[in-house]
C-alpha cells in the first residue's frame, strides 16, 4: 500500500516544489492583455489535416462561452517557423528498448533522402539530465550521423524496481521537461516536440493519499507546466517506442487524468503524467504500434496545416483559475484539436 507516509512518495512531491516549468517573462502589456493565443489542428475522421477554412467555420469556447477571436490565420505548416525537437528517453525506457528506439528514429531521419519537413534537433534524457544539440537542421541524414555519434550514458542512479525507483524517474523526467522548455522556449514560431517513451509511472490510486500541503505542490506543477507550454507555444507528442508489448490497463490508464484541474484537492501525480501532458498541450498520445518511424511521421503531418487564432481572456478574480477550451468546427465531418486549457493569471 502506498501512502503518503512512503518516504518515497514525500521525497517526490517535496522534490517537484523546485520542477516547477517556467516560462519568459511576458511584457507587461501583453500579461495586462491576458491575450490567449491557440495552435487549432483540423483533421478528418482518418486524421488528415485540413487546410483552407476561414475564420467564420470556426468557434472558440471558453469554460462553455463564445469567445471573440481577436486574431485569425490560416498556416501553411509547411512554410511556417516550426521547429521540431525529437526526444529521445533513456531514463523511461530499457537500455535494449533504447537501442530499437533509436533504430526507428535513424528510419524516420533517412527517409525521403534525408530530407526533413522541419528544422529538427536531437534531445535526449538521461540520469544526468537533457542533453541538447545547439543547433537545428532539416539534413535528416546529418543528424543521423550526430545521432551514431552520440552515446547513451548508461544509468548512473541505481534505483529500485518500485516505488522508489518510480519517484525518481518522474524527478528526473520533470526536470528534465523543465530544461526543455528553457532550451526552446526562446526560440521564435511554434515548437513541436516528439517524446519518444512509454512514459512515466503515475503513482496514484485509491491507496495513494495525499496531505493537503502535497496537493498544493502538485497543482503548483501542473499550473507552471500548462502555463509554460502555453506562452512558448510548445506542443508535445508522446510516442511509446514499446509498441504492442506495452498494451495492458496501462495504455489507458492515463486517460483518467486528462480532465483539467480545477483546484489542489483535485491534484494528483497522475496529472503530471506525460501522455496527459501531451494531449493537454494539444498534442497526441500514440501508442500500441511497432512502427515508431511511422508514428514520428504521423506527428509531422498532424502539423501540415493548423490555424493561428487568438482572444482576450476574460478577467478572473484569482490567479490559477481553470478556463476549460473546445474549438468547433462548422463543418461536418471535420474535428478540432487544440490545448485542453489554461489557467488565469494576474
Amino acid at each position: 500500500m502506498f501512502i503518503t507516509r512512503n518516504w518515497g512518495l514525500s521525497l517526490l512531491v517535496g522534490a517537484l516544489s523546485s520542477t516547477g516549468v517556467s516560462a519568459r517573462q511576458q511584457p507587461p502589456t501583453q500579461a495586462a492583455n491576458g491575450n490567449i493565443v491557440l495552435d487549432v489542428m483540423v483533421t478528418t475522421k482518418s486524421g488528415r489535416p485540413v487546410g483552407g477554412l476561414q475564420r467564420q467555420d470556426f468557434t472558440v469556447l471558453d469554460n462553455k462561452k463564445t469567445a471573440m477571436l481577436t486574431s485569425f490565420a490560416a498556416v501553411d505548416g509547411r512554410q511556417a517557423p516550426i521547429e521540431v525537437v525529437l526526444l529521445i528517453d533513456a531514463v523511461n525506457t530499457g537500455y535494449q528498448s533504447v537501442a530499437l528506439e533509436r533504430q526507428e528514429i535513424d528510419k524516420f531521419l533517412k527517409a525521403d533522402g534525408g530530407r526533413l519537413a522541419y528544422a529538427t534537433r536531437i534531445a535526449v534524457l538521461t540520469d544526468t539530465g537533457m542533453q541538447m544539440e545547439e543547433s537545428s537542421s532539416k539534413d535528416g541524414n546529418q543528424i543521423s550521423v550526430a545521432l551514431d555519434q552520440n552515446t547513451v550514458a548508461l544509468r548512473d542512479i541505481r534505483r529500485s524496481a518500485g516505488f522508489y525507483g518510480a519517484s525518481e524517474e518522474i524527478q528526473i523526467s520533470l526536470q528534465g521537461l523543465q530544461q526543455l522548455v528553457q532550451r526552446v522556449g526562446p526560440d521564435p514560431g511554434r515548437k513541436v516536440v516528439l517524446w519518444v517513451s512509454p512514459g512515466w509511472r503515475m503513482l496514484s490510486g485509491p491507496e495513494v493519499i495525499l496531505t493537503d500541503k502535497e496537493e498544493r505542490q502538485i497543482f503548483a506543477n501542473i499550473v507552471s507546466i500548462s502555463t509554460a507550454l502555453r506562452r512558448e507555444r510548445i506542443t508535445l507528442y508522446s510516442i511509446d517506442p514499446l509498441g504492442t508489448a506495452d498494451i495492458g490497463a496501462r495504455t489507458f490508464y492515463w486517460q483518467a487524468f486528462t480532465k483539467g484541474v480545477n483546484k489542489p484537492s483535485q491534484a494528483q501525480i497522475g496529472n503530471l503524467g506525460l501522455e496527459v501532458i501531451a494531449t493537454q498541450s494539444g498534442g497526441l498520445a500514440l501508442n500500441a504500434s511497432n512502427d515508431v518511424a511511422g508514428q514520428l511521421q504521423k506527428c509531422i503531418a498532424d502539423n501540415g496545416a493548423y490555424y493561428e487564432m487568438s482572444f482576450d481572456s476574460p478577467m478572473s478574480d484569482k490567479p490559477n483559475e481553470y478556463h476549460n477550451l473546445e474549438v468547433r468546427v462548422a463543418k461536418p465531418g471535420l474535428t478540432a484539436r487544440t490545448r485542453q486549457g489554461y489557467y488565469s493569471q494576474r
